[in-house]
């Protein structure tokens, strides 16, 4: 039987074979698909790696080099291994080794940043990393704090939620899934400039482009008021198991009449009642460091609790 390995940087050459892997692995989401990662392809110096194991792909690691550092991919929310079926733990502890060489070898890198897939995407338990992660001495460099709803068993709304909800019904706010990008968007920006100073992640352009390219994946809500206009709205990234929250945004009048709320009751007890679970993403700032309370608090107030988005760090000198 052979057991070697062969660790491969990834190239165009391989496309179909690592978007394949993608799609019949155990915690693989369409953010590892390289129609995705690749659209950012001018920001990111990709350095993903391919890992065979007796002449078979056994895992992918979306990757990049920053300076000093070896990353999980930082143009995606999450980039650990992605395994199959076959991983195992004490396989897990060879392809750890057998990375680790690979980096010392081929790049300048002293430290490995490693940001694993959280366990609400994963199809099967996939946390075979987490433990190799121990056996090497990698430390707790970064803990988001993202809320999230098990679908099956919400526990519904808390009262101040449901008033804001029949308060949007009464001002004849409704729910719609279209693809009117550009009117949300500008409440995005304004709503993020006003509020936290920020910028959207993504320019318009980039995610109509990446809308097109997964459009049953990648979907615009908006809550629009009587005459038609954009109140409310949200992005969300839907995979096998988790409708996540990726943007969200309203005006002064949606957040004064309770457009937030009733766009949630409708996704979380309508639309994606059936995925397992509702992620509305992360309540933190400074990489974590700082919890923003008043938007957990209305996060929880929809029956939402923690997940967490880690980052590992682990020294390669």
């Amino acid at each position: 039987m052979d057991d070697s390995w062969e660790i491969r940087r990834y190239d165009k050459s391989g496309k179909t074979e690592w978007d394949a892997f993608v799609r019949c692995s155990r915690n693989g989401t369409f953010l590892f698909l390289r129609d995705y990662m690749d659209y950012h392809a001018d920001r990111f110096h990709d350095s993903s790696l391919m890992a065979y194991h007796g002449g078979r792909l056994c895992a992918l690691l979306p990757a990049h080099c920053e300076g000093k550092l070896f990353c999980s991919h930082r143009g995606l929310t999450y980039g650990g291994i992605v395994t199959d079926e076959r991983m195992t733990a004490r396989l897990m502890l060879e392809l750890f080794e057998e990375v680790i060489r690979f980096i010392r070898q081929n790049t300048d890198a002293e430290k490995w940043i490693y940001s694993p897939v959280p366990y609400i995407y994963a199809r099967y338990p996939s946390g075979e990393d987490l433990y190799a992660l121990y056996r090497f001495g990698a430390c707790l460099a970064g803990r988001k704090i993202s809320t999230v709803i098990p679908s099956g068993t919400a526990w519904g709304f808390s009262t101040l939620r449901r008033r804001k909800v029949r308060h949007a019904l009464r001002e004849g706010f409704v729910v719609l899934q279209d693809e009117d990008y550009a009117s949300f968007w500008c409440v995005l920006r304004d709503n993020l400039m006003e509020r936290h100073g920020a910028c959207p992640v993504h320019t318009l352009e980039e995610m109509l482009l990446l809308h097109h390219r997964f459009p049953q994946q990648i979907l615009l809500y908006r809550v629009c008021d009587k005459s038609g206009s954009t109140v409310a709205g949200c992005v969300l990234y839907v995979t096998e198991r988790v409708a996540h929250v990726q943007y969200i945004g309203s005006t002064t009048e949606g957040r004064a009449c309770g457009a937030v709320d009733l766009l949630f009751h409708h996704l979380i007890h309508g639309t994606y009642a059936d995925v397992p679970y509702f992620d509305m993403g992360t309540s933190v700032e400074e990489g974590g460091r700082v919890l923003n309370e008043g938007l957990i608090f209305q996060k929880e107030g929809f029956g939402g609790r923690a997940v967490v988005y880690d980052t590992y760090e682990l020294d390669l000198c």
